[in-house]
């Protein structure tokens, strides 16, 4: 009995390993659709978040298995329990990937100025904290998951600044407002992004000490 929950408690690790990868070619491909103004790329993204959204589902049928079918230990526990509340934040990164490309394909068609050199910052350090985040899960490793948290305070102020630099923009007649606001909505949905991979990073370092940062 326990060797085949061990078997199934290694195949949801691996579902989880191949959503999280999934997940980092959205966000990946969603901002070279953006850097790119590239409408092909935009559109290929977005549509896979239907397999984004099928994962979480299956994922989340087998965790209930095991929590109903078992009785799984403390450690056991904490692992599955965790996995439920990651797979919530990974779909909402695959789903604000998708956002960020339905607005890729209005800034393709509106022609405009390049993206802000803040917001292409801001992109990369999502892109860090979820690739880290997940490694993180991988090797159980709460040292990082820890610096992920760490990095929500730099992405705060990266959307801060973008804000500003639109704002001025638009006050110097540089760009136009619809432009503006869509590029403040992409600066929106990564700063959730961040959120989202600071959740997963948190639910890591639980499922390693059994203590959430909500508990401290």
């Amino acid at each position: 009995m326990r060797i085949h929950f061990d078997e199934q408690l290694e195949h949801l690790s691996d579902l989880l390993m191949e959503m999280g990868g999934q997940i980092e070619r959205a966000i990946d491909g969603a901002l070279e659709a953006l850097e790119r103004r590239d409408l092909d790329l935009a559109r290929t993204v977005a549509k896979n978040d239907e397999e984004i959204n099928r994962m979480e589902q299956e994922i989340e049928s087998l965790c209930l298995k095991l929590l109903l079918q078992q009785q799984p230990v403390a450690r056991d526990l904490r692992f599955i329990s965790a996995a439920l509340k990651m797979i919530t934040d990974m779909e909402r990164i695959g789903d604000q990937a998708a956002d960020i490309c339905e607005i890729v394909v209005l800034l393709a068609g509106e022609g405009g100025q390049e993206t802000p050199a803040d917001l292409s910052r801001m992109a990369r350090t999502t892109i860090r904290m979820v690739t880290q985040s997940l490694d993180a899960f991988v090797r159980r490793d709460e040292a990082l998951a820890h610096a992920v948290v760490a990095q929500d305070d730099e992405v705060d102020a990266l959307f801060a600044a973008v804000r500003a630099d639109l704002i001025a923009r638009i006050r110097a007649g540089r760009e136009s407002a619809e432009e503006a606001i869509d590029l403040m909505m992409i600066a929106k949905y990564l700063e959730r992004v961040g959120d989202h991979a600071t959740n997963i990073a948190e639910w890591v370092v639980y499922s390693v000490t059994g203590v959430h940062r909500s508990e401290q």
